[in-house]
């Protein structure tokens, strides 16, 4: 391109952008003009300082104070149905002078009472107990002891434990609040769990058994005196020791062939179990005829151990020349496959031959029929009961703990499975020493507690003469640490 076009090019560039220039002009003209609000304001300090001014001198809008969900103590005071005095014991009433009011929570007739207490002192500072209140609390045992119940021993919620109070008892309790009195009531039956693990230890028999859960396992320890339940620890020899030491231990162990339980000097192994595998080789090849001539000699033995151990007439020389002959049956019955001697197999085959080796080996470790030979155990309650061959009673107490394992409502921590193991080891305790094990008969046992300052669980161990152990049992099963919810 020549330098002529370029100058006419340019020339002709300049005049189209100032026509355009010229037209934004004229655009711009009829544009509304913006809002300059706080442009037209004065900018100085002067000006900032008379707005604050005006701004500290307008009338302010009042608040409402927030409310935190707490009812005052004078407005619970205001809303009970009565009120009851209560003075210090072995005090005169004209020497005692008012000093607090508390309301507490009560079950009385089906229905959750508030009664408001007004604390008497006596001269020498001396404090009137409201009966059957732990410490500050300010619900009575009834309503925490029902509440361990329905959490632990039926296995609802906090949820649906609050729901049922609601709708039986009138008792608006948030889950919260449900949780902390198990807290408390666990802490002050820490005490107790250490005199149960202390009568188990002592007992004639204990029934063990354990089952997996959601915190390692659980174990049950049943015996005529108290029952144990552990709840989130280790199926070891060690904690074993702790509750049930092996070398100190006198009476008759009823449990499973498991390894755990092998250094016991007098143990009875469960009946049950080799009866269900001999059962299970039936089921599996109905058409042998060995094993059904098998299984019906072996229960046949069980029976007759069963009739000796419950024959009053024999004597204890007698109850032993039955257990030789008992023996000598289960020989006749195993030698044959046993002195065979036959190698390692599949199928029912091979699980005839481990049943015949394992009750070999049992009836060689003299642990088939301690039970015809044990004599019979009497419980607080005055009942008395023979040894049992079978340790169904320790499967039956851990069922509903294999249950709530299945559908996740189990403890989810260390403090709450400790908790637990409190709470349940005392509860289940009870049905050994009340001839009713109702709602009634538990509260009336531990409000005689609290009077007394010592359980039937500690009355029970001073009159036997066994002296307690130095330590907590309770904390060298489970670390020392904060409750917390389950």
């Amino acid at each position: 391109m020549s330098p002529e076009h370029l100058v006419d090019l340019i020339v002709s560039l300049q005049a189209e952008l100032l026509a355009a220039r010229q037209r934004i002009r004229e655009l711009e003209q009829h544009l509304p003009t913006p809002p300059t609000a706080k442009l037209d304001q004065p900018f100085s300090m002067r000006a900032e300082e008379q707005r604050q001014h005006a701004r500290s001198n307008k009338p302010q809008k009042r608040k409402k104070p927030k409310r935190h969900g707490r009812v005052t103590t004078a407005d619970k005071i205001a809303r009970a149905e009565r009120t009851e005095k209560v003075f210090p014991a072995g005090i005169p009433p004209a020497d005692c002078r008012r000093s607090h009011v508390r309301p507490v929570w009560r079950f009385e007739s089906g229905r959750a009472v508030l009664v408001a207490y007004e604390i008497y002192r006596g001269p020498k500072n001396q404090y009137g107990q409201i009966p059957g209140v732990f410490g500050r609390s300010e619900f009575a045992v009834e309503i925490v002891v029902a509440i361990a119940f329905l959490v632990h021993g039926v296995g609802l919620s906090f949820d649906k434990v609050c729901q049922v109070l609601t709708f039986f008892q009138q008792l608006r309790l948030p889950k919260s609040q449900a949780d902390a009195l198990l807290r408390q009531l666990s802490r002050h039956w820490e005490k107790e769990f250490d005199t149960l693990c202390t009568l188990l230890a002592h007992a004639a028999v204990v029934h063990a058994d354990e089952t997996r859960w959601s915190l390692n396992s659980v174990w049950a320890f049943l015996s005529e005196q108290a029952r144990v339940l552990l709840f989130g620890v280790h199926k070891d020899a060690g904690t074993l020791k702790t509750i049930l030491d092996p070398e100190t231990f006198e009476g008759v162990l009823v449990s499973d062939d498991a390894a755990v339980y092998a250094t016991f000097t007098i143990a009875q192994k469960c009946w049950a179990h080799l009866l269900r595998k001999a059962i299970k080789l039936t089921l599996q090849e109905p058409d042998h005829e060995g094993y059904r001539t098998f299984t019906d000699r072996l229960l046949e033995i069980y029976r007759a151990a069963c009739r000796a151990r419950d024959d009053g007439r024999l004597s204890d020389a007698g109850r032993t020349a039955r257990v030789e002959g008992l023996e000598q049956r289960v020989y006749d019955l195993c030698s044959a496959q046993w002195l065979a001697d036959e190698p390692p197999g599949d199928g029912c085959r091979n699980d005839y031959r481990l049943l015949v080796n394992e009750l070999m080996r049992l009836m060689l470790a003299k642990e088939l029929f301690p039970f015809v030979t044990a004599p019979a155990v009497t419980q607080p309650n005055g009942a008395t009961a023979p040894v049992a061959g079978t340790n169904n009673e320790a499967e039956r107490t851990l069922r509903g703990s294999a249950d709530a394992r299945k559908t996740g409502r189990t403890s989810k921590t260390p403090a709450g499975a400790r908790r637990r193991t409190i709470l349940m080891s005392v509860l289940e305790s009870l049905r050994l020493y009340l001839t009713e094990w109702t709602l009634a008969s538990v509260i009336a046992e531990v409000t005689r507690w609290m009077e007394a300052g010592r359980s039937c669980f500690e009355d029970l161990l001073i009159k036997l003469k066994i002296p307690r152990p130095e330590d907590s049992i309770l904390d060298r099963i489970f670390p020392k640490v904060e409750m917390a919810t389950s």
